[in-house]
């Protein structure tokens, strides 16, 4: 029998029978294969994610990669079992930030796969069919799972606008961090700094392609101050500061995590009189997603070392708990329906 998590509100979640939604007119039906956990969902469970971006009861994940088995009227049957992984944010089509490519932006309001729709922790997921990104027949799914998070550092890869010889920096070395050394390596960049909290992630950085690794917090906290383009993915204010600091005068800079509120953030005089660019990324819209999925199939993004854990839909308790033990083991935890 098929199932699907389903959390009734903060703190209260049951494992059920799943019965799949046939798809209407322009959608999909997929069969999931793997679906990840990351800490918004942890805060789906928990109760603490902000108001009006999450709607229960509630079936999570917006990670997720899978195989469509049937669509409805208006949708090519060519797409029937091909591998596909889908955005998340179901935008409105019609805004002028939705014509402009910024689906991220649409003015219709938040609507996102997991959190507000149904999610992909289920044996299947119904979407819109022009959600759905087409994978190479030979695509590893259960890498592919990953592509979500890896379509959200493209979108701050492609805003950094990396030259080849340029020299780039990430600050984090979580997942996000992970995938934003593959992206700024894919542009050949004279030096590829990584700066972290964790010592245990240098070697991971760079077998990814990092020429240098350093620790935020080492005794001698030095760093340079000289960089074209640094992608933030930590997630902390000390992390932007961190970043801000090591670029040069006109530098670029992109911002990915979210601190917690009232957090102090970037000087802004220091802003201004260094002419720093700052661009932020929350979501991955399309031009983003393609470019994950056409690095993904080039061979150029490497999900897999990133995947610690693979649980059955039975284990989301104890997911849940994995993604947020601060386990240094711990890397991407995977649910399999």
């Amino acid at each position: 029998m098929s199932s699907q998590v389903l959390i009734e509100a903060p703190g209260v979640h049951r494992v059920e029978a799943h019965t799949p939604r046939a798809p209407g007119p322009g959608e999909a039906l997929v069969a999931v294969h793997a679906v990840g956990i990351c800490g918004s969902d942890r805060e789906v469970y928990q109760g603490n994610r902000p108001e009006g971006y999450v709607r229960y009861p509630l079936t999570p994940g917006h990670e997720w990669s899978g195989t469509v088995t049937s669509v409805g009227a208006g949708v090519p049957d060519s797409l029937v079992g091909r591998k596909v992984v889908g955005e998340g944010f179901r935008n409105c089509q019609v805004c002028d930030r939705c014509h402009a490519g910024e689906t991220t932006l649409c003015t219709a309001g938040y609507e996102e796969t997991g959190f507000t729709r149904p999610g992909a922790m289920a044996a299947t997921l119904t979407l819109p069919a022009r959600l759905l990104h087409v994978l190479p027949d030979d695509a590893d799914l259960t890498a592919a799972a990953l592509l979500e998070p890896a379509a959200c550092v493209a979108a701050a890869a492609l805003k950094g606008n990396a030259q080849p010889g340029e020299r780039v920096a990430v600050v984090g070395t979580g997942t996000l961090g992970m995938f934003a050394v593959q992206f700024l390596k894919a542009v050949s960049p004279a030096e590829l700094l990584v700066v972290g909290t964790r010592g245990d992630r240098e070697a991971l950085s760079r077998r990814f392609g990092a020429s240098d690794f350093r620790l935020k917090d080492a005794v001698d906290p030095a760093l340079p101050g000289d960089f074209d383009v640094v992608i933030e993915t930590a997630g902390s204010a000390s992390a932007a500061r961190t970043a801000a600091a090591l670029l040069r005068r006109g530098g670029r800079l992109v911002l990915t995590g979210i601190p917690a509120p009232g957090a102090d953030g970037l000087d802004p005089t220091d802003l201004v009189v260094r002419q720093l660019a700052v661009h932020t990324v929350f979501g991955a819209p399309p031009d983003a997603w393609a470019h994950a999925v056409r690095v993904f199939g080039a061979g150029l993004l490497d999900p897999l070392p990133l995947v610690t854990h693979e649980l059955p839909l039975t284990e989301f308790p104890r997911a849940i708990e994995l993604v947020g033990a601060g386990d240094p083991q711990v890397g991407k935890v995977l649910l399999r329906p």
